[in-house]
């Protein structure tokens, strides 16, 4: 295919289209190729007692237990520890698709590595069955992920049940619940077939049930090495902006160790009619039994670990996001974290790169691509670079041995340059319909090309578009096309020609952008490969 069928398709990221959420409504991305083969982390055992099957494999997570235990540790390993190392007595982690809140959760099971416990529950929320109003503790058996089974702790559980009679076994609300097992693959990465834990979870987050919940653990946990997990998202579906300020707020309530803060915050934030804001916090239940248990269990220190929201990710829409906060309790003095807020950022003007900013967008793209085809997940980073805050759009074009590969873009900067890369770049390589997809043996010959593009201009006269330096767009009803500005020079084109070429790619006559209902925009852009 000679060079000027890398026309841009209109489509914004493919991937990006996904909505991320705790509940039904998220599937993540599957990876379109098969990771280097790792030892795996574990192999499914009979135990006494039922085992839950994995019902959120293949969708929030990996299905393939290589390709898992490889992306736990590789998360694991971009996390950071906190200085010092206190001893978490509880922690709050999201419970997304990898893809959107792993970096984040990471975050928080970095601060247990080579922690060993004596004693760890699992606190997730209902999300699937309105029914269950009560507390239910799995109580025999285990929990089934591609890494394994993890082995119920069935002697605390049952000394969890006895403490008070308010806490059932209903094994119902936990087969189709993703909250706790979402937060198994980590626990198995680090802990292995030692792994001991009891899943809880909260059917309604009122206070007699996190109350209850609350002091049954206190009671069974006094005195044991023990660790609360409680499982939630922050905010779920405003858009960017007025998801940080809801998220902000609901953080800084919790990390003040009041409860009351909590629901304070919550009430209020809710109060103010913010567009699309259904919850604050998805796992209201975890995070009270959490806040409630580590100040019974001691707790005098809370901090939060990192925030993130689906919108700091290039699989999400910024106008619909989900939030992430990793929080951590302890007892002992104050600590310094890593840097905990993601995305905090205002967005740029749009001004040319340097040599420096090019050099990172290209790179970016390749690990992009690498990680995605390797691992199923994408580096989530916060780019120290102004230019690469610029609200810009962008188009990636990939080549392989001089054909075009795959080539798409969008044209209305909504986001991050680095993030509109980083989408251009995934759907490119996996969802350009020219071409198969990708895969990760190919990308040693695969050659990268982004194109920065400047906001569109209606034309008002043909004669003003430059050769070279214009893109085009012609718009006719629901036809569409574009023309990126290097491809008229690749292909020798004048303006004629170049117009003729934006028509037919649109599926319309070449004199097209003439007719009265035609609409013709014009953009430059800064084109740079490797």
């Amino acid at each position: 295919m000679n060079r000027h069928g890398k026309v841009g398709l209109l489509i914004i990221a493919a991937l990006a289209a996904v909505l991320p959420s705790c509940a039904v409504r998220e599937r993540t991305p599957a990876p379109t190729a098969t990771a280097a083969v790792l030892p795996a982390a574990g192999t499914p055992t009979t135990l006494p007692g039922e085992v839950r099957k994995a019902i959120a494999a293949g969708s929030f997570y990996s299905d393939n237990p290589q390709t898992l235990a490889a992306q736990v540790d590789a998360l694991l390993a971009e996390a950071e520890a906190v200085p010092g190392r206190p001893l978490p007595v509880a922690l709050i982690v999201p419970h997304a698709g990898y893809v959107y809140s792993g970096h984040v959760a990471a975050q928080a099971y970095k601060q247990i590595e080579g922690v060993e416990y004596e004693a760890i529950v699992v606190v997730g929320n209902n999300h699937r069955d309105p029914t269950f109003r009560q507390v239910s503790v799995w109580a025999k058996g285990g929990f089934e992920t591609p890494l394994g089974v993890a082995q119920v702790d069935e002697e605390l559980a049952a000394a969890l049940l006895e403490a008070d009679e308010r806490l059932v076994f209903d094994r119902n609300v936990h087969r189709q619940e993703h909250s706790v097992e979402v937060q198994l693959p980590f626990l198995q990465r680090l802990y292995g077939e030692r792994l001991r834990f009891v899943p809880v979870v909260i059917g309604e987050p009122s206070a007699e049930n996190t109350h209850a919940l609350a002091d049954a653990l206190a009671q069974v946990l006094s005195g044991k090495r023990a660790l609360i997990i409680a499982s939630s998202d922050l905010s779920h579906y405003p858009a960017y902006d007025d998801a940080v300020r809801s998220d902000t707020a609901i953080l800084q309530a919790i990390v003040s160790l009041e409860p009351e803060r909590f629901i304070a915050a919550r009430d209020e934030m809710m109060s103010q009619n913010i567009p699309n804001l259904a919850t604050c916090a998805c796992g209201e239940g975890p995070i009270l039994t959490a806040m409630l248990t580590a100040k019974a269990l001691g707790a005098n220190r809370a901090v939060v670990l990192r925030y993130a929201n689906s919108g700091d990710t290039p699989f999400a829409d910024r106008g619909q996001v989900v939030g992430y906060g990793a929080v951590m309790f302890w007892q002992g003095d104050e600590v310094t974290a890593p840097a905990a807020w993601m995305g905090r950022h205002e967005l740029q003007p749009i001004a040319p790169l340097n040599g420096q900013e090019r050099a990172a967008l290209l790179k970016l793209a390749r690990t992009t691509l690498e990680r995605f085809l390797t691992l199923g997940d994408a580096p989530i980073v916060h780019p120290a670079e102004p230019g690469l805050w610029q609200a810009r759009a962008a188009f990636v074009t990939l080549e392989k041995e001089g054909e075009l590969r795959g080539c798409i873009g969008e044209l209305v900067g909504r986001q991050p340059l680095y993030l509109s890369v980083q989408s251009a770049a995934l759907s490119a390589a996996l969802a350009d319909p020219r071409f198969p997809a990708v895969t990760a043996e190919e990308l040693p010959q695969i050659e990268i090309e982004i194109s920065a593009l400047t906001p569109l201009q209606e034309v008002q006269d043909v004669n003003s578009i430059e050769v070279g330096v214009h893109g085009l767009v012609i718009v006719k009803g629901r036809q569409q096309g574009v023309l990126l500005p290097q491809v008229a020079l690749e292909e020798g084109w004048d303006r004629e020609e170049s117009l003729q070429a934006v028509c037919r790619k649109a599926g319309l006559t070449e004199d097209a952008w003439r007719e009265a209902d035609a609409h013709l925009y014009a953009f430059t852009a800064e084109v740079f490969g490797e």
